[in-house]
């Protein structure tokens, strides 16, 4: 079976058991290690493999094809997209007409960036610019862009490349909702038999939990130079009770904030119904 996700630690901590053959019953994997831009852009397209890892803002444009699974995603708390700069300003105001990088225009990142600027910054941001999440830092930091929306990792490793924080994105959603923050879905084609891929997932999920070690060299390999104790932080934050099941409170965030988004025309008008498996 096909299936890619990205390279970041909670991913490999949560296919490494399924990757590696670990999963009694579950099918060999083929997986392709991408950015989550790269995967977005799969399942937009429809060539994307049986299974992928997506940000649930593509989330309605798929799913006709694709079917949200209950289980190996990243939704959470206090886990939220950071809107950093160099210029230490908390002041939404500073983005008016600035140039902005975003980690790609159908992230969960950017969609909850575009709900809270369009309360917060009622003047309007200038340019946005799609960058590699990697690659958003460096550019804040060198002053090519006026400010970053990053994810993942970039949390812990902001104050190392001289940024500030102006905005928490998932503080905001969290304080106005008071629901977690969906970030990444596990999507699987509709044509395949998606509540055994769910129990296997979610048996990969368990087997990472009972076996932390396990993973270790697996998560390093692909962890871009990361530093051991950020690639641990990173699992902690990312990889929790969602991640084995979505369960009541993470489907009310999903359907809030894509609810919100469809009401606002930033994404297309959805059946609730495909967001559960029947």
């Amino acid at each position: 079976m096909r299936i890619a996700y990205s390279p970041c630690p909670n991913d490999t901590f949560v296919f490494h058991a399924w990757a590696h053959g670990l999963i009694p019953g579950a099918p060999k994997l083929d997986v392709t290690y991408a950015d989550i831009d790269i995967t977005n852009n799969l399942a937009l397209r429809g060539e994307g493999p049986e299974v992928l890892k997506i940000s649930y803002a593509a989330l309605p444009w798929v799913l006709s094809d694709y079917a949200l699974l209950p289980c190996g995603g990243a939704l959470g708390r206090g886990c939220g997209p950071l809107v950093l700069t160099r210029d230490g300003t908390g002041d939404p105001a500073f983005l008016s007409g600035r140039k902005v990088a975003v980690p790609s225009e159908r992230s969960t990142a950017y969609l909850l960036f575009r709900l809270w600027a369009a309360r917060k910054v009622p003047a309007g941001v200038g340019e946005i610019v799609v960058m590699p999440f990697h690659e958003i830092m460096p550019a804040v930091r060198d002053g090519s862009i006026d400010a970053g929306l990053v994810i993942h990792e970039a949390r812990f490793t902001y104050p190392s490349y001289g940024l500030s924080l102006l905005a928490d994105m998932g503080s905001w959603w969290e304080e106005d909702t008071g629901l977690p923050i969906p970030l990444g879905a596990i999507i699987a084609r509709r044509s395949l038999e998606t509540k055994k891929i769910a129990d296997w997932i979610r048996a990969s999920v368990e087997y990472a939990w009972a076996h932390p070690e396990a993973s270790r060299d697996y998560v390093m390999e692909h962890a871009q130079e990361m530093d051991p104790a950020v690639a641990q932080a990173h699992i902690d934050l990312y990889v929790n009770d969602f991640t084995a099941n979505l369960g009541q409170d993470g489907y009310a965030a999903i359907f809030s904030l894509l609810g919100r988004a469809a009401r606002e025309g930033l994404v297309p008008e959805f059946d609730e119904k495909l967001l559960t498996l029947a």
